[in-house]
């Protein structure tokens, strides 16, 4: 019991810098034993709160030395100091400085929290405390809900949660009743007649008439170091303390792996995980406001994402749809080739070389020119098509009735046709137009087929087209012996490269040299995907910087409720929270808004997408599982990145200004 337990040496404290530096502590040194009961009193102004603040390692000195059971404090690192103030030191402030939104049982708890005690140990623990202070009934009450003397019982359960080997109280009934205030030091007598080290800060001398040692400040100095020849007994006939009997609260003694163990750290994470969705759930409005910028970044990227891939997979399909494994030969060195018009080289004779081919499925010729269509007084203009019959399997055409010519019929002349849809509908309306005569430019031909209502890549919907004989168009209408293009289906088991490499190396020996390019549908898919890629990204791009806003709006606001909860991150750093623990429940916080606007965004962009599909079909959209991940990952990287600076300056709080502040 006579053990020296704290030691100061020439403590000096300062605040300011320079010429305006005040001088609050003047060489203060004295020793506190194991077990003592000892009063600090002064007038308001004489340093005694600076004192205390100093002997619960919530400030530092600016000279002199300080040690703890022999251990200096000048130096421990800021975690090293919380640990002093979580295992070894229990706090009771004349303003409570109880957590608002826990609970009593929750407040007396937060201690052991943080040092990795057993979650449900430490809640027996916590209502046996409050039950040993006459609080067992209101464990589940808020701050709010307790009177003043009430919520002192409970920061004094508090203080006693992990052990409080030594009992800081500064000014413990100065926001009390009398009677409360009387009660309050009843039960801190008690507590030091139990072994408990108790210190008091007060000015008031009735206060300190309970300790048998007495302090007395003055202007920063020790005026006078009383010790009482006997010290005051607890009344033990009207204890306010209930007798909970010798093992019914055990002492929490942790080990030091205790606190570093998975279990602790889960358990502080969970701590930090509840207080922030405490803090979001009290602010729901701010809550709401700061996810509007994610929700809306993240709504946008979906969306543009669903939109170009929607495009892209609608050309794609126009693209299968004309046939998978076909390739296209036309005149010119390339496409845009201003001396193509020029090149007469391809051939009917072409097509029968190529139709002999391993790798050739199918090959048709194609001659187009756009003409007059008439039918007694209706005349429109439309494009003719010269084709074989292979040609509507090369594209996918189907027929809604009727039949296709044959191959007799397209290399014979013969004046026969196939015609689209709309062009059924416009040259012949309200009747059938199979059998009947078209006039295309100057030929009459009979109609035999209708095509089924289909979009054609590169095709106006609107456009008419009739398809009829190649041997017709070229001998009958243009009057040309050369063909426009070379449609060729690729055989199965060849590929595209290896057909591209024989088709050219066949043709080019045909004409002596290259004066035809080729395209593939595999070539056309892959330069769209390309295309549609870099522009998807580019607008993803462009709707991140959305995101970006509204990640500085997290940043922003969560800046602010920094500030506005000083006083609780002074609470818990006076209990014992690590800066870690601190950092974590900020950026807890942060990511979560973050993850939550996220998700928020993802689910209207999904509900925005079944409206548009619903009242605007022709809009195609395609949601990518993958496009959905990174948006919402993309979230909560912007939540850590945006929320570790006020996250880090939660951190980096003194716990004194931070308790000082309102």
């Amino acid at each position: 019991m006579q053990g020296e337990l704290l030691e100061l040496k020439d403590i000096r404290r300062s605040y300011g810098e320079g010429p305006s530096s005040v001088e609050v502590l003047h060489g203060i040194s004295l020793t506190i034993k194991r077990g003592e009961m000892v009063a600090i009193i002064g007038p308001s102004g004489s340093g005694k709160s600076t004192l205390m603040n100093i002997i619960g390692c919530l400030d530092r000195p600016t000279s002199g030395s300080y040690e703890v059971s022999g251990r200096d404090t000048s130096r421990m690192e800021a975690d090293e100091l919380a640990s002093l103030r979580r295992d070894f030191f229990g706090f009771i402030f004349q303003r409570y400085l109880l957590l608002s939104n826990l609970n009593a049982s929750e407040n007396v708890q937060v201690p052991s929290i943080y040092s990795g005690y057993n979650k449900s140990k430490r809640a027996v623990r916590a209502d046996m405390l409050l039950e040993r202070l006459g609080l067992g009934e209101r464990k589940g009450y808020s701050p709010s809900q307790l009177s003043g003397g009430q919520q002192q019982r409970v920061s004094i359960a508090r203080a006693l949660m992990n052990g409080g080997q030594i009992i800081l109280a500064d000014e413990p009934t100065g926001a009390l009743d009398t009677k409360s205030g009387s009660e309050v030091m009843k039960i801190l007598t008690e507590l030091n007649a139990e072994g408990h080290t108790v210190i008091l800060v007060t000015h008031d001398p009735r206060i300190a008439a309970h300790a048998r040692r007495v302090i007395t400040i003055r202007d920063g100095n020790v005026v006078s170091d009383e010790l009482k020849d006997k010290a005051p007994e607890a009344e033990k006939g009207n204890s306010v303390i209930k007798d909970a009997g010798a093992d019914a609260i055990p002492d929490i003694r942790l080990k030091a792996a205790w606190s570093t163990s998975a279990r602790a750290y889960l358990d502080r994470f969970e701590e930090a995980g509840a207080m922030a969705l405490r803090s979001m759930i009290s602010n729901r409005m701010r809550t709401l406001l700061t996810m509007l910028g994610i929700i809306i970044g993240i709504m946008a990227v979906v969306m543009v994402v669903a939109l170009a891939r929607g495009a892209s997979d609608n050309i794609i399909s126009n693209i299968s749809s004309m046939g998978t494994n076909t390739i296209s030969v036309m005149p010119g060195e390339r496409m845009g080739d201003v001396r193509s018009g020029k090149v007469r080289s391809l051939k009917i004779s072409d097509m029968n070389a190529l139709k002999g081919q391993p790798f050739v499925d199918s090959v048709s010729p194609v001659v187009q020119s756009s003409v007059l269509f008439r039918r007694n007084n209706i005349e429109n203009t439309g494009t003719v098509y010269g084709v074989s019959s292979d040609y509507f399997r090369v594209y996918g055409m189907e027929l809604a009735r009727g039949r296709l010519f044959n191959e007799n019929e397209a290399s014979g002349d013969m004046q026969v046709c196939v015609i689209d849809a709309k062009t059924a509908s416009s040259m012949f309306p309200g009747i059938d137009p199979l059998g009947q005569r078209i006039i295309v430019k100057t030929t009459p031909m009979v109609v035999i087929g209708v095509l089924t209502d289909k979009d054609i890549m590169f095709r106006p919907r609107d456009a008419l087209y009739v398809y009829a004989p190649y041997s017709t168009v070229m001998h009958k209408l243009s009057n040309q012996d050369y063909l426009s293009t070379l449609i060729v289906r690729i055989a199965s088991g060849f590929s595209t490269p290896v057909a591209e490499a024989s088709l050219t190396s066949l043709l080019k020996s045909r004409h002596g040299r290259k004066d035809f390019f080729i395209q593939s549908s595999d070539t056309i898919m892959k330069t769209i995907s390309q295309t549609t890629s870099t522009f998807t990204l580019l607008i993803s791009a462009i709707a991140v910087i959305s995101l970006l806003v509204g990640g500085i709006g997290v940043m922003n606001i969560m800046l602010v409720s920094v500030t506005e909860r000083t006083r609780e991150i002074g609470i818990r750093m006076a209990v014992g929270a690590r800066q870690s623990d601190i950092m974590t429940q900020f950026l807890i916080e942060a990511v979560t808004v973050c993850i939550t606007g996220g998700l928020a965004g993802v689910l209207l962009s999904l509900i925005a997408g079944k409206i548009v599909t619903l009242f605007f079909p022709s809009v195609p959209l395609s949601f990518s599982a993958l496009s959905i991940i990174v948006a919402v990952l993309t979230s909560s990287v912007i939540g850590m990145v945006f929320g570790f600076m006020p996250a880090r300056n939660a951190a980096r709080l003194d716990p004194i200004e931070a308790l000082a502040r309102e």
